[in-house]
């Protein structure tokens, strides 16, 4: 059996035939860097990462893109409210994600292009459209016509009629039908701008992804993913403009499940997030990478403590074997994937199963190695290491090696930080509010800024991001 996927655009389980043989072209919607990233934006960038990984397994080359939107109206919105810059805010949770990205063993991708940076292909793509009857421009904006694509809805299952793209009719006053949507915004006072042969403005949502895609891509390519939040209006509107202007675009179409908390998404605006840094203060980076990886990807995960723990103790089993084997017979070196293991994987990237055929293996090994077989344990632990190794989780790979004297340093750090910020919280408790500022303002004199989350105040360093993980 071959690598099959499944389809959001056909609604069906697809044999990935790539268009260039050996190559896989992937481009995955990244972070609208408004925050702190929370495990439902990681989860979303570790299900691609594994995909990646078993086409690289499995001998392909492959070019991944994943983009940062760094401007955006909760961008604005948010650094206005903290008084600071926009592209300041933006680069600082630029940074916040890549760091989560990094703790949880994401490989780095191929390009990671930010809206800002590709102006000149976004007003080169509206003035295709416009030329093929597709867009207009009224009072600043550009406007994408739905009504001109026949097809427009066939991905996310809309109904011509009964669309709506959720924009603000105050804000969309020139659109020629209210079913219409937003590629670019016309300036307002106060907020950046570029130029364009329509007036000043900046980038819509939708527009700058079917940019980018292509800038880097091409007019076709192969793999498009991203959280199944953004099937509609994001994708279907990418696919839509692309399609009108010519390109083939994406061939298959990915959509990762949420993780969700009382049965609902988890989401900034909803204020039930669970942060990266907060939540690596209670498990190790690998032990949440296990537990987001788990589920299939087009699963939801329903987060639970309990859940959590159970995922570390299961990780911990296969840690435990791997780690006996190498101190009774040397460091096993990775070797072959079990059959079950392969099947799993090819089935839609099934790392439940995936996972239960490398808890077989480590059954298995400790068994042998309990009965002094210390070939058959070595084997297995190799085994067991190899296919760790295509998830990302290989006990004995150098991203979950023990703390090293820099992560040290900063563990110091993270630790003096957060007891000046367990007095600021409980000078906010008894209402104390001029110790709570002025515990505030030593950490901003000495360039660290404090966000209040839901999860509690998290510290970033201005200029590099660290992060108090």
């Amino acid at each position: 059996m071959s690598l099959h996927l499944y389809d959001t655009a056909t609604r069906s389980q697809r044999a990935f035939v790539p268009l260039r043989p050996r190559t896989a072209s992937i481009y995955v919607c990244g972070a609208t860097v408004q925050g702190i990233p929370h495990i439902g934006h990681v989860r979303s960038a570790l299900n691609y990462d594994v995909l990646r990984r078993w086409l690289i397994a499995t001998g392909h080359d492959v070019l991944l893109v994943r983009n940062v939107t760094d401007i955006d109206d909760k961008i604005l919105g948010r650094s206005a409210e903290a008084s600071r810059p926009w592209w300041e805010w933006a680069y600082t949770h630029e940074r916040a994600f890549e760091d989560a990205y990094t703790a949880l063993g994401c490989l780095p991708p191929s390009a990671l292009p930010r809206a800002t940076g590709h102006v000149p292909q976004m007003v080169e793509l509206m003035a295709r459209l416009i030329d093929r009857g597709h867009a207009y421009a009224a009072g600043g904006d550009v406007y994408f016509a739905v009504a001109t694509m026949a097809d427009y809805g066939a991905l996310s299952g809309q109904r011509l009629d009964e669309v709506s793209q959720g924009e603000s009719a105050q804000d969309t006053s020139g659109k020629r039908d209210p079913r219409d949507f937003t590629m670019w915004k016309g300036a307002k006072p106060g907020e950046p701008s570029w130029p364009t042969p329509w007036g000043p403005g900046r980038p819509g949502w939708h527009l700058e992804c079917s940019a980018m895609a292509t800038a880097y891509l091409g007019p076709e390519f192969d793999i498009h993913g991203g959280g199944l939040d953004l099937v509609f209006p994001h994708h279907e509107n990418e696919l839509a403009q692309s399609r009108a202007a010519g390109d083939s675009f994406a061939r298959y179409w990915l959509h990762n499940g949420w993780v969700t908390l009382s049965g609902e998404k988890m989401s900034k605006s909803l204020g039930n997030t669970l942060s990266i840094p907060a939540t690596l203060r209670r498990v190790r980076a690998v032990e949440l990478r296990y537990y987001l990886i788990a589920a299939h990807y087009r699963s939801a995960i329903e987060y639970s403590d309990g859940a959590l723990n159970e995922a570390v103790a299961a990780y911990q089993r296969i840690e435990s074997f791997v780690h006996r084997v190498r101190e009774r017979c040397g460091v096993p070196e990775p070797s072959i994937w079990c059959a079950d293991f392969v099947q799993a994987m090819d089935d839609d990237l099934g790392t439940p199963a995936a996972l239960a055929a490398i808890h077989s293996t480590v059954h298995e090994g400790n068994a042998a190695l309990d009965a002094g077989d210390h070939p058959a344990a070595v084997a297995a632990a190799g085994s067991a290491r190899a296919m760790t190794g295509v998830l990302g989780l290989d006990p004995l790979a150098d991203q979950w090696r023990s703390t090293s004297g820099s992560d040290a340093a900063s563990a110091a750090l993270a630790f003096l930080i957060d007891r000046l910020l367990a007095e600021r919280a409980e000078a906010r408790n008894r209402r104390d509010y001029v110790t709570a500022d002025a515990v505030r303002d030593q950490l901003l004199a000495a360039g660290i800024t404090v966000e209040d989350t839901p999860d509690g105040p998290v510290w970033t360093v201005k200029g590099n991001s660290r992060h108090g993980w």
